[in-house]
């Protein structure tokens, strides 16, 4: 991203086209959603993205520039939080935001930090789903399983489980909690996160629109964008039965599904190490 030290000023004719540009890409899902939602209908898949996650469609699709670009007005963004106007120029007001937001961003940097200095591991084929309604009456969602009650428990009984994030493993059973190799807790996140947990990758996007409006727009649909994906798979592979839905299986308990979760989740891992390292950048031009 640019230079704090040397700002950019962009032309009223490039951010007017990033700005739509960026709305026409998210409202791919924007759309459905708040369609869906006027209808009264849940999506067992995509709805996760807009209520586990805590950006608004609206926030989501709103296009910011990021720290240290300018834009040449008149621009909305003037009126926004944290911005600020300098004769005909509107920018983020960096000292502002840092002011408001920067044990945040400190803590946000310090987790990418170290998840990245990390090896991915992809030998965990999906289980935390598996975990979640492992000898338990009820289901997360009202889809059947794939396998039924006992044939979801015998592959939880088949396989380790070694997950390493503790906003998947807080949704475990009880039954299902002592099956896991490690025991995350919040406070041991930064020391346990890993790049080819695919909550890991999801989560790329809740540290994108943390940092917003210091996270370029474009940079936030690309986050976006990988956490649709990364939430396909992970519920492709779950024990649910998701083919009204219109999603194939990813049969983790036999070789062919483990094989091709693992070839998934190293491709997820690759691209969200760029992404990763776009938000450390972020990162680093607020902190100086």
């Amino acid at each position: 991203m640019p230079s704090l030290l040397t700002p950019t000023v962009l032309a009223r004719e490039e951010w007017t086209a990033r700005a739509a540009a960026h709305e026409e890409r998210v409202d791919r899902w924007t759309v459905p959603h708040r369609e869906r939602r006027r209808r009264g209908e849940a999506h067992p898949v995509l709805d996760f993205l807009f209520s586990y996650y805590s950006e608004t469609p609206g926030r989501l699709r709103r296009w910011h520039p990021g720290a240290g670009v300018g834009l040449a007005g008149p621009a909305p963004h003037a009126e926004w939080r944290w911005y600020t106007a300098d004769g005909d120029t509107v920018r983020l007001d960096v000292d502002a935001f840092t002011a408001d937001r920067g044990d945040t961003v400190r803590f946000v940097r310090r987790l990418l930090a170290a998840t990245a200095s990390r090896p991915a591991f992809s030998g965990c084929f999906g289980l935390h789903e598996w975990a979640m309604v492992y000898r338990d009456t009820e289901t997360r969602h009202a889809i059947p399983l794939r396998l039924g009650r006992e044939g979801t428990d015998a592959v939880v009984e088949a396989h380790p489980i070694r997950c390493s994030h503790f906003d998947a493993f807080r949704f475990f059973t009880p039954e299902a909690v002592d099956r896991n190799r490690l025991q995350p807790t919040r406070e041991s996140q930064p020391e346990l996160e890993q790049p080819g947990c695919l909550h890991a990758g999801m989560d790329l996007y809740k540290w994108a629109y943390k940092l917003s409006p210091a996270t370029p727009g474009e940079l936030v649909a690309d986050c976006f964008e990988l956490a649709v994906e990364i939430r396909e798979l992970d519920m492709r592979a779950s024990p649910y039965d998701l083919s009204a839905h219109g999603y194939e299986p990813v049969a983790i308990e036999t070789a062919d599904g483990k094989a091709a979760y693992v070839t998934a989740q190293r491709g997820f891992a690759e691209r969200g190490a760029v992404l990763r390292q776009r938000l450390i950048d972020v990162c680093d031009a607020l902190l100086g």
